[in-house]
């Protein structure tokens, strides 16, 4: 029989992969490289592995809404990425979608008391 952190594991990491997106997006209003990206998110709470990072970078990037850019100056090269026009759009899109699904949430869950509406 499974223990509750097994099932927490499996869960949080659902949970995380949704978020994921919005975050860097959120930092790509600057141009990022792939490291610096995981970097600014670690510091700001958000673990991101490079793994995870550089596929979903390309995605973005072929649907449209990154644009890129290879820095050759310095001594090893770095593909930079930035929001498109597009991807400004959907980021502001998202974040009022986003705004709207902790507000549901917040709705259904009390968070200060463990308990949902309804129990008591």
């Amino acid at each position: 029989m499974k223990d509750a952190n097994e099932y927490l594991d499996k869960l949080l990491q659902e949970l995380r992969r949704g978020t994921i997106t919005i975050s860097v997006l959120s930092q790509l209003s600057e141009p990022q490289y792939g490291y610096s990206l995981v970097t600014m998110l670690e510091e700001k709470g958000i673990h991101v592995e490079p793994g995870t990072l550089y596929p979903l970078l390309r995605r973005l990037e072929k649907q449209g809404l990154l644009e890129s850019k290879w820095d050759t100056k310095e001594t090893r090269p770095r593909k930079y990425y930035l929001l498109s026009e597009t991807g400004k759009e959907v980021y502001e899109l998202l974040i009022v979608e986003w705004q709207q699904i902790v507000e549901s949430m917040s709705n259904v869950i009390d968070i200060k008391g463990g308990k949902k509406d309804g129990d008591d």
